[in-house]
């Protein structure tokens, strides 16, 4: 994990603020190793409900380091005013930031992402400060592109920037839209994958 560090903070220009001129962050990611656990904690506990939840996300074209993964994850989300929370349990060993994660012996806050209509533009920006994509795919269709940027220097500090339109969008909307009216009934809410 040090010699991973060092390597990113090489990656890195000196100067250079990638996160600066992004917009809003929206959404904080929580890698657990008992999502269940973790969405009780948060809708009984904090009061952050209710959560929309995948089984299996609905992931394709996963890749970690520029090689095809198989590595399959339960996620569920939720908002707490403006930002989405997203809780991610991986359920199998195949590689992804999230194994990475847990295996580090940390669990909790992994990354923040930033939602954009022009994702081409934000990958090409961070390539251009030195920032390498470890991890990217998609979700519902290719208009739901992801990409994970190996910045984490400290725990829970990767930055996602993630594509967010027709599908993907409409899911994110019936999130918060359901968040900001939740009576704490029903606070998980299960999600079939296509």
């Amino acid at each position: 994990m040090v010699a991973q560090r060092d390597q990113v903070r090489r990656t890195w220009r000196e100067g250079e603020m990638l996160v600066q001129g992004l917009g809003q962050l929206r959404q904080l990611g929580y890698v657990v190793r008992d999502i269940h656990a973790a969405m009780d904690h948060w809708t009984r506990r904090l009061g952050v409900g209710p959560f929309f939840y995948f089984e299996r996300a609905p992931v394709l074209d996963f890749h970690y380091r520029n090689e095809p993964s198989r590595a399959a994850a339960s996620g569920a989300f939720s908002n707490l005013g403006a930002v989405q929370i997203e809780l991610i349990q991986p359920l199998d060993d195949h590689p992804s930031v999230f194994n990475d994660f847990l295996n580090s012996g940390l669990e909790g806050l992994q990354h923040f992402a930033f939602w954009t209509q022009e994702f081409d533009a934000c990958v090409e920006r961070f390539a251009a400060q030195g920032a390498a994509i470890v991890q990217q795919g998609y979700t519902g269709n290719r208009n739901g592109r992801f990409a994970y940027f190996e910045t984490e220097a400290h725990p829970g500090t990767m930055i996602e920037i993630s594509e967010v339109q027709d599908k993907k969008a409409e899911l994110f909307e019936r999130v918060a839209e359901a968040s900001r009216r939740w009576d704490g009934s029903d606070p998980v809410r299960s999600l079939s994958t296509p």
